[in-house]
């Protein structure tokens, strides 16, 4: 049988090649070489959609927790963060939600509330992030911690106007972090270097709260607030665990972040 196979292979390449001079038929280069170089614009196309596809799946909440972002997104991700786009989103998200928070009639009994969050909400970790691939390397907490420690984190060019926007209409700003309670000394000094002041208090995580998801952290913390009578009108934030949960604000602001996911 074997043979006989060998045979057919034998009597068709025979066929393919007669009268003609296999010279001519030489391959210079690889074909599936040239295939792809053919493709890269559709192939490059390609991947830029899927890659923006999950980047909304991301910030419509619709994914399964993740730990980093597809590698193949890694170089999309740089560029959408890098490029213009990550910060227009993020100044469309603070221009919304100046725009509600000037809507708002207050009581005059100051128990109306606007919450933030801190990373990546009024203060940004990009200098961090951008030596890490852009969230395309599993999150070192020791690497990260080493970071905050250094106290340098820049404000958020739209969140630092929203937060005097809202401190001058009256709001009282609480700040819910995730941050330890360790980290106290030196957050409130990054916060104050980079412009933020006069909050009326700053929530981090003590040990009770350690080994909780951010999800019920903060809503206890949201619950504490509500049974002393605060009104949450507002509340700001880039993960979705910042604003989900019991006690939720009136309206929530979720701005931009394809790097990292917290639960």
């Amino acid at each position: 049988m074997r043979i006989l196979g060998i045979s057919i292979f034998l009597i068709l390449f025979t066929f393919a090649f007669a009268n003609e001079d296999l010279n001519t038929h030489v391959v210079d280069r690889p074909l599936i070489v040239e295939f792809f170089e053919n493709n890269e614009p559709h192939l490059k196309r390609t991947l830029h959609l899927e890659c923006t596809s999950w980047r909304f799946a991301v910030e419509a909440n619709n994914l399964s927790p993740w730990k980093i972002i597809p590698q193949e997104c890694a170089d999309y991700v740089r560029q959408y963060i890098t490029g213009g786009a990550y910060k227009m989103e993020i100044d469309r998200v603070s221009s919304e939600a100046g725009a509600f928070a000037e809507s708002m009639k207050l009581g005059e009994d100051g128990k109306d509330v606007w919450i933030f969050d801190v990373d990546e909400t009024l203060l940004s970790n990009l200098p961090y992030y951008s030596q890490h691939g852009y969230g395309s390397e599993v999150f070192d907490s020791v690497e990260f911690d080493k970071w905050v420690e250094k106290g340098v984190a820049p404000a958020i060019g739209s969140s630092l106007k929203l937060y005097q926007d809202v401190m001058r209409l009256g709001f009282k700003v609480f700040l819910l972090t995730g941050r330890s309670e360790r980290h106290r000394i030196v957050t409130v000094e990054n916060l104050m270097n980079a412009g933020f002041q006069d909050w009326d208090k700053l929530i981090l995580r003590g040990s009770e709260d350690h080994g909780k998801s951010a999800t019920i952290y903060k809503s206890e913390k949201r619950n504490e607030m509500v049974e002393e009578g605060l009104i949450i009108v507002g509340n700001s934030g880039d993960q979705w665990s910042d604003l989900l949960g019991s006690s939720a604000s009136i309206r929530s602001f979720k701005l931009p972040n394809p790097m990292y996911y917290i639960p």
